[in-house]
C-alpha cells in the first residue's frame, strides 16, 4: 500500500511524536516533507531535555533508566538512526559501545544518617513481605483494579531495603497505582535480583537530549520532516458521524498570529495527550522554581478539551487533580573543579558513570544523587563536571534546612546534600545548583482504571492516534522512553496498516531462571 501522498500532523514534539514520524518514513513509505511537527517550547524532545551552558549553569529535568533487556521498540527504532559522532555507527551501536566500555556496579545504594553504606545483599523482607509481594504480584489486573500499592501491602513493606531501591529507581510513592507497580516487577523482574548494584541499567554516551533526541532529529530533517518550533495546537476539530470520529482541523497559536491547518480526508493526526514535565519550572542558586499548574501551560487543556464528553479518549482528571500526589522536584549540579566528584568517588568506591543512584534513605526529603559518567553534554568543556539529584518527598522539612525543598534555592539544597555526605560546604565553591519543579512528574503512576487512558488509536477513530505516557498498553510500564516509542509505533502500524509486527515485548517473568534468581534474591 502506497502512502506517498499522505500527510500527517504531531502534535507536541516529544519521543512519541518524533519516533512516530520516523516509523512513518521508515515503515510506512510516507514521504518525510508530508509530515509536520508542532512544539510549543524552543526544543524538541519534551522530557528527554538537556540544557544550559558551562557558564550559567546546565540543567536536566530528569534522565529515564534504560536496559537492553527491554525497551524492544526503542533499540528497534534506533538501531536505524545514525550517530552523530560515530560514522558507520547507528546510535544503538554507540550506546552497546559506551555501555561495554562503563559497567555498573553500585557499591554505595543506600546512605543511611550515619553517613553509613547500607549492606543491601538482603532486601530486608519479613515473611508477611514476601507473601504480601507475591499475592499483588500474581494479582490480575481486574482485581487491582484503581486500587493503590498501600491497599496491598503493610506498612513495614515501605521501611524495606527493597523499597528504598526499587521506589528511587523507578520513582513510586506508596499512594500510586497497584496496577502500574505490578507491571514493574514483571517487566523488570530481571533487575529485582541485581537491584542493589543496577548491573542491568544502561546508560546513554551523553544526556538523553543529545544521545538520543538529537541524532533522531537531525535524521527527520534529513528526511525533509517540517518541525515548527514555538506553535501551540490550542484545538484538534473533530467530527463525529457513522460512529466515527475524524480530526479535521488543528488551530494553533504562533507569535501571537493565530492559524487553522485543514486536515484533508485520509490524513493523519497524531496527538501527545499530556506530558509528565508540563508545568515544570526552574528555579537558581538564589531562587525557588516557580510553583506552577496545568492552568499556566497549555500541556493537558487539549487532552481535556479533546476528552470532554468522549469517554473513549480518556479521563485526564485522573491523573492531574493531584498535586501532592504526582510531584518531586530535582537539581542540576554544574561544577568548575573535582573536588566533589574526587570525595564522591572515594566515599562510595565508584568511578562517575558505574555506580548509578545514590539514595540518602533516612533524608526527609527521599534524596537521590547520580554521577554520571563526564562529560555528560556534547561540548562540555573540560574541566567541568555535571551531576544530577532528585527528591521523592520535596514538600516535608529538611534535615539540616528548615524548609521543604519546594521552597529552597540551589544553594539552600547543596547545603542540605553536604550534611547527608558530612561534607564541609566549601567543597561546593564553584557550584551552580538549578532546582527544578515538576508538578505532573509521576502522574502517570496516579491510581487507575483501564478506561481512564485512550488506546493508541481509539476503537472508533478514523485518523487520530494518541502517542504519550498516558496512552493504554497492555503489559508495558509507563515513565519509559519505551512506552511513548511502542505506543507510537503501535499506531503507525494500525493507521498506516503496516504489515511488520510491533516487536514483542520479551516475557522474561515467564523465564523459569529469573523467577529463580527473584525468589533467592527475595529470601536472602
Amino acid at each position: 500500500m502506497s502512502h506517498t501522498d499522505k500527510k500527517a500532523y504531531l502534535v507536541g514534539g516529544g519521543i512519541g511524536s518524533l519516533a512516530a514520524a520516523a516509523f512513518m518514513i521508515r515503515d510506512g513509505g510516507m514521504q518525510g516533507s508530508n509530515i509536520t511537527i508542532f512544539e510549543t517550547s524552543p526544543v524538541t524532545g519534551g522530557s528527554l531535555d538537556g540544557g544550559g551552558n558551562a557558564e550559567d549553569g546546565y540543567t536536566l529535568r530528569g534522565g529515564r533508566m534504560l536496559t537492553t533487556d527491554n525497551y524492544e521498540c526503542t533499540w528497534d527504532l534506533f538501531k536505524s538512526i545514525p550517530s552523530l559522532e560515530h560514522a558507520g555507527q547507528s546510535v544503538y551501536d554507540e550506546t552497546i559501545a559506551f555501555n561495554e566500555q562503563h559497567i555498573p556496579h553500585s557499591r554505595a545504594r543506600l546512605i543511611d544518617r550515619n553517613r553509613f553504606k547500607v549492606d543491601v545483599s538482603s532486601m530486608g523482607f519479613s515473611m508477611q513481605d514476601r507473601l504480601e509481594l507475591l499475592k499483588l504480584t500474581e494479582a490480575d489486573e481486574d482485581t487491582l483494579g484503581s486500587s493503590a500499592i498501600t491497599d496491598w501491602l503493610s506498612p513495614e513493606f515501605f521501611d524495606t531495603k527493597f523499597w528504598f531501591m526499587w521506589a528511587t529507581t523507578f520513582a513510586f510513592q506508596p499512594w500510586h497505582s497497584a496496577v502500574e507497580f505490578k507491571r514493574y516487577l514483571h517487566r523488570f523482574m530481571m533487575e529485582f535480583s541485581r537491584i542493589e548494584t543496577l548491573a542491568g541499567v544502561k546508560r546513554t554516551v551523553y544526556n538523553q537530549y543529545d544521545s538520543l533526541v538529537r541524532p533522531l532529529v537531525a535524521w527527520l530533517q534529513e528526511q525533509g520532516v517540517n518541525i515548527i518550533m514555538d506553535c501551540t495546537v490550542t484545538d484538534i476539530e473533530v467530527q463525529e458521524a457513522d460512529g466515527r470520529l475524524t480530526a479535521t482541523a488543528l488551530h494553533c497559536q504562533r507569535r501571537g498570529l493565530a492559524d487553522v491547518i485543514p486536515v484533508a480526508a485520509g490524513d493523519l493526526v497524531f496527538f501527545q495527550n499530556a506530558s509528565m514535565t508540563d508545568a515544570s519550572s526552574y528555579g537558581s542558586m538564589h531562587s525557588a522554581p516557580a510553583k506552577r499548574t496545568k492552568n499556566d501551560s497549555q500541556g493537558w487543556l487539549l487532552w481535556e478539551k479533546l476528552a470532554e464528553g468522549r469517554p473513549e479518549l480518556g479521563r485526564p482528571a485522573t491523573f492531574n487533580s493531584s498535586i501532592p500526589e504526582s510531584y518531586w522536584a530535582s537539581y542540576t549540579v554544574t561544577l568548575k573543579d573535582s573536588a566533589f566528584f574526587d570525595r564522591m568517588e572515594q566515599f562510595t568506591g565508584n568511578s562517575a558513570g558505574t555506580g548509578g543512584l545514590v539514595t540518602f534513605k533516612d533524608s526527609n526529603w527521599f534524596m537521590s544523587i547520580v554521577l554520571a559518567h563526564q562529560p555528560h553534554f556534547a561540548g562540555q568543556p573540560q574541566g567541568v563536571q555535571v551531576f544530577w539529584g532528585y527528591a521523592l518527598h520535596p514538600d516535608r522539612i529538611g534535615n539540616f534546612v528548615a524548609k521543604p525543598m519546594s521552597e529552597c534555592s540551589g544553594e539552600d539544597i547543596l547545603r542540605e546534600l553536604c550534611g547527608h555526605l558530612n561534607f564541609d560546604l566549601d567543597i561546593m565553591a564553584t557550584a551552580n545548583c538549578i532546582p527544578c519543579r515538576m508538578p505532573y512528574i509521576t502522574s502517570m503512576f496516579m491510581p487507575r482504571a483501564k478506561s481512564d487512558r485512550p488506546l493508541p488509536v481509539p476503537a472508533n477513530s478514523a485518523n487520530l492516534a494518541f502517542v504519550s505516557q498516558f496512552v493504554e498498553l497492555a503489559d508495558d510500564v509507563v515513565f519509559t522512553v519505551e512506552y511513548s516509542v511502542r505506543a507510537a509505533q503501535t499506531a503507525v502500524y494500525q493507521l498506516l496498516g503496516v504489515q511488520r509486527a510491533v516487536p514483542a515485548i520479551q516475557a522474561h517473568d515467564k523465564s523459569l531462571k529469573v523467577k529463580l534468581d527473584a525468589v533467592i534474591k527475595a529470601f536472602k
